[in-house]
């Protein structure tokens, strides 16, 4: 694997990537007839480990890895077969079978099962968690976080694990207190359902689907099917007339029934009002700085070296550039000096956007507006008491500045104090239909701060309401909120971030990469979002979009696909009307998949892509589950430079995207996989391409963590699945920033 080195004897990074070393160990190996699947392996191997001392489990791939501490003998056939039978009978979902446990006399562990021992191995293992704030009963507490990896280095696979920190938002009392005390307690169903929820036992989080009747009727059917001491104990103490919540694990469809004392509520911006805490200060607290991470994570270094010493793994220093430089990638020009294309052929630093429109215009005028002497039609609809005139005027003069003659033919000012939520939003509608009887190009909405948060309530926020109905219009709108206006000095600074949005909202394109990407003619994102059903059990899912950039990173046009999916994965007749032979044949398309391709995806488009001639390389760029950078410069941690990667192997790295001040916190890297059913390219390569589409956010100033075509793929996710989407299905405004 060749890449830059980005170490010098002064300049220095490391990751929160630990190599293990592997000593002796006591391992076995052993498996079920009939097999089972991995979800159901996963969830024995973890009552494996909870029923044998000393001892961890973990499944893979058809077989059963025990590891015992170096002074225990290792459990015999009878043990396990012993345990396997107190499971089975603890456990509903195992007691119909029957197992055969099958001793492997000739094994092979690889890295990963040693590095997912070692994962199990600190699962059991006593971490000190410091608490960093405490108020009205909620608590941040700062826990270690880790999982597996495996490193490619020159000559070598090793395992490893990452060992990272996180701030835990907690509220210290049950379900059950948060019940007693909520105002609305006579209707449970109202705040209860939807609700996210910790397991107190294992710390699992989870959303209460249901509401099944009351301990009182099914207190001894409960009790016996009960593993938990915690959920045991819940349900013995609970009062008759409590009710029972249905619980429900991730994406797993299954409901598991609880006493609320065994749960606590998760502290959310929704709920922390009730739980008597601003959000904003929990959130504060959660911040964590330089020097506090670094001495946390040497202290819980220390505590999961020794667990680990225990079973016969030594825990090494972090993957560092000093160690390992050549696994450590920079980009060779910094960022902010790559150069941009506007109008007329003006290119300027990424750092000098504002002064590339002034000078160029945008770079390519949509058509409505290629005859310069087109006015901007504008409407303000103003819903709040702030004075806004200052404001549009000095909007009008920077679109002016931008090469857009602009004018403000209508303005609306609609009081909503004394009205009820419904008359409110009945006068609403009727205001942005007076308005949508004009032609206008774009509607200003000024909004009261109320507003912000109204999106989860019955009714939802004036902001979606409107942008609703100007959407299925065609009409772009922009939404500012009276406080953002509150101080009239800041109208330059917000006009600098709002402006080019406006401009690319008309579908206009600001500005794209003077110099062509190397990797493909094409870049596509792909992405499936999934929401949960309020008040209702399951969730729903929606194939977000799939937008298409070309060669400079120039926007050519989205498509939305209006079914609504179940699962994960995306079926091959929506990928392919998703992406058209027509187009794409004979072409190099990159496409981001955001997260993993799921089942049969990476397969199916790696088979069309040889049917049309086309090359796709198959990109999955994660968000979670990514270890930190860091870099040191004369002896102290700092923020890691924008640009900065740790390639784990030739087709996985980590990269850090953006650039955070250190009073927000530290920058979150994202983690890009090549999958190997695509055509296949350098990692650095993909590197270097995914940094310059993040370079081409025309909504702001400041770069996204994620590249343009996967960049907003949420957002349009969530209006399509809140019924909010354009009257068109495809189109070439970039009508989500």
């Amino acid at each position: 694997m060749t890449v830059a080195i980005a170490t010098s004897p002064t300049y220095t990074s490391f990751s929160e990537v630990f190599p293990l070393k592997i000593l002796e160990l006591n391992l076995m190996c052993f498996q079920l007839v009939p097999e089972v699947e991995k979800k159901d392996g996963n969830r024995l191997s973890y009552h494996f480990s909870q029923k044998l001392p000393e001892t961890v489990v973990i499944w893979h791939k058809s077989y059963f890895w025990v590891l015992a501490a170096h002074h225990r003998v290792l459990p015999s056939k009878e043990e396990l077969q012993e345990a396997l039978k107190i499971i089975q009978n603890e456990v509903e979902d195992f007691k119909e079978y029957l197992f055969c446990l099958q001793l492997v006399s000739h094994f092979q562990p690889t890295h990963l099962i040693y590095s997912r021992l070692a994962i199990q191995v600190l699962n059991k293992t006593k971490f000190a968690s410091p608490i960093a704030f405490s108020e009205n009963g909620i608590i941040v507490k700062r826990e270690p976080d880790f999982w597996s990896e495996t490193l490619e280095l020159t000559d070598d696979v090793k395992a490893a694990i990452t060992l990272t920190i996180c701030s835990s938002i907690m509220f210290r009392d049950t379900l059950a207190d948060f019940y007693e005390k909520h105002p609305q307690r006579q209707n449970p169903e109202q705040f209860l359902i939807g609700l996210n929820v910790q397991e107190k036992e294992r710390g699992n989080n989870a959303t209460i689907v249901n509401i099944i009747g009351n301990i009182g009727e099914h207190r001894e059917e409960l009790l016996a099917k009960a593993t938990g001491l915690t959920s045991k104990q819940a349900l013995q103490d609970a009062p008759d007339e409590q009710p029972i919540v249905a619980i429900q694990f991730g994406k797993d469809t299954r409901h598991f029934y609880y006493a609320m004392a065994a749960l606590r509520p998760c502290v959310t911006s929704a709920t922390a009002n009730l739980l008597g805490v601003e959000y904003g200060k929990l959130l504060k607290a959660a911040k964590i700085t330089h020097q506090d991470r670094i001495q946390l994570l040497t202290s819980y270094k220390t505590t999961a070296k020794e667990a680990l010493a225990v079973y016969g793994m030594q825990l090494e220093l972090s993957i560092n550039s000093r160690d390992y430089p050549n696994i450590f990638w920079e980009h060779p020009v910094k960022l902010e000096d790559t150069r941009l294309l506007f109008g007329n052929g003006i290119t300027v630093n990424r750092t000098e956007v504002l002064k590339g429109l002034s000078k160029g215009g945008v770079y390519r005028r949509h058509v409505q507006f290629q005859d310069k002497s087109k006015v901007i039609q504008i409407a303000a609809l103003k819903l709040c008491d702030v004075t806004v005139s200052s404001f549009i005027e000095q909007l009008t003069q920077r679109l002016a500045k931008y090469g857009f003659k602009s004018e403000v033919i209508t303005k609306k000012s609609l009081s909503v104090k004394n009205l009820t939520k419904t008359e409110s939003r009945v006068a609403v509608e009727k205001a942005v239909h007076e308005l949508v009887e004009i032609p206008h190009d774009i509607v200003l909405a000024f909004l009261p701060e109320s507003d912000r948060h109204a999106d989860d309530t019955d009714e939802g926020s004036f902001y979606h309401q409107i942008y609703s109905l100007l959407l299925r219009r065609q009409i772009a709108s922009q939404i500012i909120y009276e406080d953002t206006l509150s101080n009239s000095e800041s109208y330059q600074y917000i006009l600098n971030q709002v402006i080019p949005g406006i401009i690319a909202k008309l579908g206009n394109l600001p500005f794209v990469l003077a110099e062509p990407l190397e990797a493909a003619d094409y870049f596509i994102g792909l992405d499936i979002s999934r929401i949960s059903k309020k008040r209702q059990a399951g969730t729903r899912n929606a194939c977000a979009s799939v937008r298409l950039y070309g060669r400079q990173g120039e926007f050519v046009r989205y498509r939305l696909e209006d079914d609504l999916i179940d699962g994960e994965i995306i079926p091959p007749k929506l990928l392919e009307r998703l992406l058209p032979a027509t187009e794409l044949a004979n072409k190099t398309v990159l496409i981001y998949r955001d997260g993993a391709f799921v089942g049969k995806e990476a397969d199916y488009l790696a088979h069309r892509a040889k049917a049309i001639g086309a090359k796709f390389i198959l990109v999955e760029c994660k968000k979670s589950g990514v270890p930190r950078l860091y870099n040191i410069k004369q002896k102290a941690v700092t923020a890691p430079s924008q640009g900065l990667a740790l390639c784990l192997s030739s087709c996985e790295a980590i990269l850090v995207t953006t650039k955070v001040p250190d009073t927000i916190g530290l920058a979150r890297p994202i983690r890009l996989t090549v999958r190997e059913q695509g055509h296949q390219v350098s990692i650095e390569s993909v590197l270097e391409t995914t940094l310059k589409l993040t370079l081409l956010h025309h909504g702001a100033l400041k770069e996204p963590r994620l590249p343009m075509p996967l960049y907003g793929s949420d957002r349009m996710a969530y209006l399509r699945l809140q019924g909010i989407r354009p009257s068109v299905m495809e189109g070439d405004r970039q009508f989500w920033l």
